[in-house]
């Protein structure tokens, strides 16, 4: 009987997992959300042009409207000022959504050491990918692209469970110990250790 229905169906079914489907149709759909503040976002450009063309990998619908977008590519160097303005952007985006910080200044800060340029994005937003450079060529955001796929197709699940703990960010506390000791002895105060907070 198993026989005669391999014979009919042949290789035309196959099965799989409402998780695994849909992971394999957001991982090859990403629709970026470009933050490009620099010379990163000449190499982003350049990435959806002709000579690489990001299309190959269903990511070249770049939309300027953070509700329609599911990946955010912060390229270049991020203040103070605009990181308001980042994570209202962030918290517009339907989930599930990923973030790429593209560049040195975007994920430590680069050579802008001062207090007015963010020394790395995951200090406000949960990043996923990290792609080194100054700035990093196009074949490293394509590589970035596709490795986020794989983690998408590995992790991802129907109903986003991957994401309900991710509601703070994770990456270093705003002061290290040392810090809040030399706030503390120049200006005289006893400062509380800074709290994240994840809606402002």
């Amino acid at each position: 009987m198993a026989t005669q229905i391999d014979k009919q169906l042949g290789d035309n079914v196959f099965l799989s997992t409402v998780d695994a489907a849909a992971s394999w149709a957001r991982a090859n759909s990403l629709w970026p959300m470009p933050f490009a503040t620099a010379c990163c976002g000449i190499e982003l450009m350049s990435t959806a042009a002709s000579k690489h063309d990001l299309s190959r990998f269903g990511s070249e619908v770049m939309r300027f409207t953070p509700r329609q977008c599911d990946l955010m590519i912060v390229a270049g160097r991020v203040v103070m000022k605009m990181i308001p303005v980042l994570q209202r952007i962030w918290l517009q985006m339907p989930e599930p959504k990923w973030c790429i910080s593209m560049g040195a200044c975007a994920c430590t800060g680069g050579v802008f050491d001062t207090y007015a340029v963010v020394q790395g994005i995951d200090r406000f937003l949960p990043v996923d990918i990290y792609i080194p450079g100054c700035p990093p060529r196009p074949e490293q955001l394509i590589k970035a692209i596709m490795d986020l796929q794989e983690k998408i197709k590995r992790t991802g699940t129907y109903d986003a469970r991957e994401f309900k703990l991710r509601i703070l960010p994770d990456g270093p506390s705003r002061f290290d110990e040392d810090e809040l000791v030399r706030i503390r002895e120049r200006n005289g105060l006893q400062l509380e250790a800074p709290k994240y907070d994840p809606i402002h």
